[in-house]
């Protein structure tokens, strides 16, 4: 049995990696949200009970929920020599400016025996009180108007799907857009370069390649179509990279990529904001991505690594029913109306976590939409997220299969 198998996005879910939001939440402040690339600062007591709430809702539904800080600090315990390995690479991606503060997050790092308290404490982010610096008066003086953390936390982790993505029986370990979130993508490394039973997955893709692909960009039309989206944070550089990596240098089944051009704005920072598979003939859509909507079909070529691209002048329904080999209806988020569309949207209206076909996960501010995707026969599971929407990512932002059935 393959410890990861993700061949479509809406067979019935069996296997989720969540990440439970932690102190990183305590370790913001107002004037770094654009650093972390938060608007606001999620009330953390809230957001974890949120968070609770949403994988009661999958336990509830039979799917097996494990964690990311669990599955990182058992490797660390079973194999203390990927500790070095890890604090190492934290401390690259960090690039703490002050080598005598690299120094002082190296050794603070070194002395927490426990692994998952060393896991929780990177997540969090390290305050400079944590440190024995021995700093003059003068330099605090001067350095006393910056932000208080030698290593900044990692509040946008809780969205697991974004550093890396399970396809088929490979993954694709991401290159974070934004600097801030770079580090996020080590899990995953260390997950499947040295976890039991994940190191032996296919690599589709590594977090040092140039470009940036994040998860949320990444939807399985089926076991041989990909949709990726050219989006604020895929470059299409990277998509064709991938392309190559999946077509001539793997044993992926897929043989086909739909590059997805979007916008490139914040609300529809991933194509999982604007476009989710709910069925199989359904999918939610945001309509305000139709204005400059392009699609390209990647296919192998016939020399090493060539990739032949075709763009594809055809409705985007019209092009999902030819590669899913049915009539396909879109469902407007918010019905179409601008004002509804536009602000359930912000809150991920559109971003759905389809469990098994027909079913989904959704947020539940999101009245307007949730009531027709009722309409048209799909099974609503509603969360509150007062909180945990803050983010700027639904459910199926928090969420990162491992295992689900075929269609």
């Amino acid at each position: 049995m393959h410890s990861i198998y993700v061949p479509n996005e809406i067979g019935k879910l069996k296997k989720v990696m969540l990440h439970r939001p932690g102190n990183e939440l305590l370790n913001m402040t107002p004037s770094a949200l654009g650093d972390l690339l938060f608007d606001d600062i999620p009330f953390l007591k809230t957001a974890q009970e949120e968070h609770d709430n949403f994988a009661n809702v999958l336990k509830n539904e039979d799917i097996e929920v494990v964690y990311l800080e669990n599955l990182v600090a058992e490797i660390l315990d079973k194999k203390p020599e990927v500790r070095e390995i890890f604090i190492k690479q934290l401390l690259e991606d960090a690039n703490i400016q002050s080598t005598k503060r690299n120094d002082a997050v190296k050794e603070y790092l070194e002395s927490i025996k426990d692994s998952k308290e060393l896991v929780d404490k990177v997540m969090a982010g390290v305050s400079l009180k944590k440190l024995d610096l021995n700093e003059s008066d003068f330099i605090k003086a001067c350095n006393s108007d910056n932000f208080d953390m030698a290593l900044m936390p990692m509040p946008n982790l809780y969205f697991t799907r974004d550093p890396f993505a399970n396809v088929g029986t490979g993954v694709i370990i991401n290159r974070m857009k934004n600097l801030v979130r770079q580090r996020e993508t080590i899990f995953g490394d260390i997950l499947f370069t040295y976890g039991d039973g994940y190191k032996d997955v296919d690599k589709l893709y590594s977090r040092y390649e140039e470009y940036s692909i994040e998860g949320g960009d990444v939807l399985i039309i089926n076991e041989h179509t990909l949709a990726i989206g050219i989006s604020q944070r895929t470059d299409a550089e990277a998509i064709e990279k991938l392309a190559q990596n999946i077509f001539f240098h793997s044993e992926s089944k897929i043989d086909t990529i739909l590059a997805i051009d979007i916008p490139k704005i914040r609300a529809f920072m991933h194509l999982d904001t604007v476009f989710t598979q709910i069925d199989y003939d359904k999918f939610t859509v945001h309509p305000g991505i139709f204005r400059t909507l392009r699609v390209f079909e990647l296919t192998k070529g016939n020399a090493e690594d060539e990739i032949k691209s075709v763009e594809m002048h055809d409705s985007l329904d019209h092009i999902l029913s030819k590669y899913l080999d049915r009539k396909i209806e879109l469902i407007l988020c918010g019905g179409g109306d601008r004002l509804v569309s536009e602000r359930e949207q912000w809150n991920d209206g559109s971003n759905t976590l389809c469990i098994a076909p027909g079913t989904v996960v959704v947020y539940e501010r999101n009245t307007v939409t949730n009531d027709i995707l009722e309409e048209k026969g799909i099974k609503v599971l509603k969360i509150k997220d007062s909180e945990i929407s803050r983010g700027r990512g639904g459910p199926r932002c928090m969420s990162m299969p491992f295992l689900r059935e075929d269609i």
